[in-house]
């Protein structure tokens, strides 16, 4: 092809990235597949929290529709779709590249033990010269997100976005599955890489919680397991701020995540959200690592500050070079903002919405944990964020 019809196809929108959005919802998909889509530049997501035969189902149509693109996806604590939020549906996002070059990479098994590796077998996979950007979907039970993202940390430059999350299981924390190669798959990582001059790979997040009480020292914890904190079971800690809601365990410990710092006077920090409780050892059990001598603050809701944290998640986003071109927003919450805002659930997605450009196809889901970059540019775990991607090509 010519310099000159390249150039001209450049500055003409229409032959950038497509995107096109499907609802799948009380036994109907909102409009039919447009398998014109279909190409081995193409990259479908499918976030669901449906009943997991059900998905399956529809899953196998989707793949023989289309079979060149590349189809990732995960269970999910609520799905996210335009300015709503559904549970027991399946939200389908399908993006045409044109000037992307895309490469898909899983890991299995992962573990606790392993998510470091992994993290790392899934860098040096991906990075090459012209990588911009990582998305990941990982199992949301057996990932420790910490480890994972350290991995990845240690092979990719900080100017490679990272970002993504942990599959949900509504409020159950039984079962998490991601998609890979066309199938449901428990113990698995998966991430795309996208590369090239024309995409531009955004990322950034937001909480919205306030600070509840004393800042604590973790006196004792190994790896995502907190025992101890001011020389205190840590379990009974959270029980006394509980109340009657003990009875609702692991998942009431959502509405009192903590806010982490390496040190007391540490600027930057990262919250995490508990996961699982073991009364046996009277500990808590974390997305991610919680180091022994680190600083934690316990944090409770704050309905408008929740809210507004999505909105400024939004405001985060670099949209300079940005023209007007298709764009895909995939936004991934915290399931425990989801359990705190209830029937304002609607309104972190609107806060959004309002800040985005105009057009933006946004699809999402809540989820297990959170992967974005800190400030530095370095990617890493958090929890009860608004973590938001956004995703377009252009030439600028």
């Amino acid at each position: 092809m010519g310099g000159g019809i390249i150039e001209e196809l450049l500055h003409n929108k229409r032959f950038f990235m497509q995107v096109a959005t499907y609802l799948y919802q009380d036994e109907q998909w909102d409009k039919a597949f447009d398998t014109t889509l279909d190409s081995k530049s193409t990259l479908i997501f499918i976030f669901a929290s449906l009943a997991e035969e059900k998905v399956k189902e529809k899953l196998l149509n989707i793949a023989k529709l289309f079979p060149l693109s590349i189809i990732s996806g995960a269970s999910t604590s609520g799905e996210i779709f335009d300015e709503e939020v559904y549970d027991d549906t399946i939200v389908v996002s399908i993006a045409k590249f044109q000037f992307t070059t895309l490469n898909n990479h899983a890991c299995k098994p992962i573990s606790n033990k392993t998510s470091y590796k992994n993290g790392v077998d899934i860098a040096k996979e991906l990075f090459h010269d012209d990588l911009r950007g990582i998305f990941i979907l990982s199992d949301g039970l057996k990932t420790n997100g910490s480890q994972l993202t350290k991995g990845i940390a240690s092979i990719v430059t900080s100017d490679v976005v990272v970002s993504g999350g942990l599959s949900g299981d509504k409020d159950r924390f039984e079962k998490t599955w991601i998609i890979e190669k066309g199938m449901l798959k428990d113990s698995f990582i998966c991430a795309v890489g996208f590369y090239g001059e024309n995409v531009h790979f955004q990322a950034a997040s937001k909480g919205g919680w306030d600070s509840l009480g004393l800042q604590r020292v973790v006196t004792k914890s190994k790896d995502n397991i907190v025992y101890e904190l001011d020389g205190k079971p840590a379990l009974d800690i959270y029980k006394r701020y509980l109340g009657d809601k003990v009875k609702d365990l692991p998942s009431s410990a959502l509405l009192f995540p903590l806010e982490l710092k390496d040190e007391s006077t540490s600027k930057e920090s990262v919250v995490r959200a508990v996961l699982g409780i073991n009364e046996k050892e009277n500990s808590l059990i974390f997305g991610g690592d919680i180091s022994q001598g680190s600083h934690v603050t316990m944090m409770k809701a704050n309905f408008n500050r929740l809210v507004n944290g999505a909105g400024e998640s939004a405001e985060k986003l670099d949209f300079s070079r940005y023209k007007g071109e298709e764009l895909l927003c995939i936004a991934i919450s915290c399931v425990g903002r989801k359990l705190v805002l209830k029937s304002r659930i609607d309104e972190e997605i609107e806060a959004i919405e309002d800040v985005l450009p105009e057009d933006a196809n946004v699809v999402g889901f809540y989820s297990y944990g959170e992967i974005s970059p800190l400030t530095s540019g370095t990617c890493s775990l958090h929890n009860q964020t608004m973590t938001l991607t956004a995703i377009w090509e252009s030439n600028a």
